[in-house]
């Protein structure tokens, strides 16, 4: 499989793909540049859009909006009006949080952890679902980095890193309930490998892990830990992934340019671009909220 530049974007931070079906169009935040971007691979168009603080995570709406996970709580974003608006924030009372990675599951909740802003890893972040009724609840406690989430196609289990324990760990899940019960570690990622950080899932259940700092994407069955592959991304700090296009078949990656050195920079000039490679499987949906 060839890791191909799709957009040189030059992201500080950038995060959080989703692949809207609806649309036919890639979402990505760029963190640090306080920005929301889409891409269409029909016309190579790519738009931004300023939302004024740090955002962690984006994920198409049913209604035809964007839910954002941002420095400040929640935010539905209306992109052809240009308009955010805020209804909820269940950490204003910590303000050196914010959120992190996050995306829908299969019931169309809206799931997203936090983390400090000095990324230190004393576990002062929690993972958080958003309702479609827009009821905020706190699912785990205690995290240091809240980053990749997935779930299995059969919608039993739930997949979540926090990546200062280089584990992705499985929950059971209740796709009814949005319950999750008998966390089990099942990888635990080299710390020569880099961190894992984002993460998405084909439709055979296996999972495909972005390494920060560790120049590639993984590839594991996770009923067996056992590791099918590592696939070299032209970046050091590589954010995520997601499956997109009309048959779900091609990855999209993102990554960033800050933690990159000059001297990783000459070797990886397009650190902060968004990535594409054509895979041998079908990827997952990415699922709407609401």
């Amino acid at each position: 499989m060839t890791v191909e530049l799709l957009v040189d974007a030059q992201a500080a931070l950038g995060e959080g793909p989703c692949w809207n079906e609806k649309e036919q169009k890639l979402y990505w935040v760029n963190i640090l540049g306080k920005s929301i971007h889409r891409y269409d691979p029909e016309t190579d168009k790519q738009e931004a859009m300023d939302v004024g603080q740090m955002v962690g995570a984006i994920a198409p709406c049913k209604d035809g909006r964007v839910v954002l996970a941002m420095q400040d709580g929640f935010f539905m974003c209306d992109w052809e009006t240009q308009s955010l608006e805020a209804f909820g924030d269940p950490e204003s009372h910590l303000p050196d949080n914010r959120f992190n990675d996050g995306k829908c599951d299969p019931a169309g909740r809206f799931w997203a952890g936090t983390m400090r802003l000095k990324e230190d890893a004393r576990g002062h972040g929690a993972l958080y679902c958003l309702e479609p009724s827009l009821d905020i609840k706190k699912k785990l406690d205690n995290i240091g980095t809240s980053n990749g989430i997935a779930w299995s196609p059969d919608a039993k289990k739930m997949y979540y890193i926090d990546t200062p324990t280089q584990q992705v760990v499985a929950y059971d899940y209740d796709i009814h309930t949005g319950a999750i019960t008998n966390g089990e570690a099942i990888i635990t990622i080299a710390r020569g490998a880099g961190f894992p950080d984002g993460m998405t899932i084909d439709a055979e259940g296996n999972l495909w892990i972005a390494h920060w700092g560790g120049s590639g994407i993984s590839h594991w069955n996770p009923q067996t830990g056992k590791q099918l592959d590592f696939i070299d991304v032209p970046a050091l700090n590589v954010t995520s992934c997601v499956f997109g296009g009309p048959d779900l078949k091609t990855l999209y990656i993102t990554s960033a340019r800050t933690g990159t050195s000059a001297a990783d920079l000459k070797q990886f000039p397009h650190a902060g671009g968004v990535f594409t490679l054509e895979a041998d499987v079908k990827g997952s949906p990415t699922y709407t909220f609401g």
